[in-house]
């Protein structure tokens, strides 16, 4: 897919990376399955780039309307999974 991740320009080149890591967790999801270890630590990143709930909201919601991907459900998947566990969204 072709489109670009919603990101906020005021973020150090490092906090971008980690966010673009976070949406590549969030897609890899849906598309081959991913470690719940793998999401749990870039969603933990996430939140420390995007502590305002509010803010990850709209951000996560920019996404998922360019992408289709919602990051909402992969979250909580990755919560309720055992550890281990890989994340397939269906």
């Amino acid at each position: 897919m072709e489109y670009q991740y919603p990101i906020d320009y005021s973020w150090t080149t490092e906090e971008i990376i980690d966010v673009v890591k976070f949406f590549e967790a969030i897609e890899k999801s849906y598309e081959t399955g991913i470690e719940r270890e793998n999401v749990i630590k870039a969603y933990r990143r996430f939140k420390e780039i995007v502590p305002s709930k509010a803010e990850e909201k709209t951000i996560c919601g920019e996404f998922e309307e360019i992408s289709g991907y919602s990051a909402y459900r992969t979250i909580k998947k990755a919560k309720e999974a055992s550890p281990g566990e890989k994340i397939k969204i269906q």
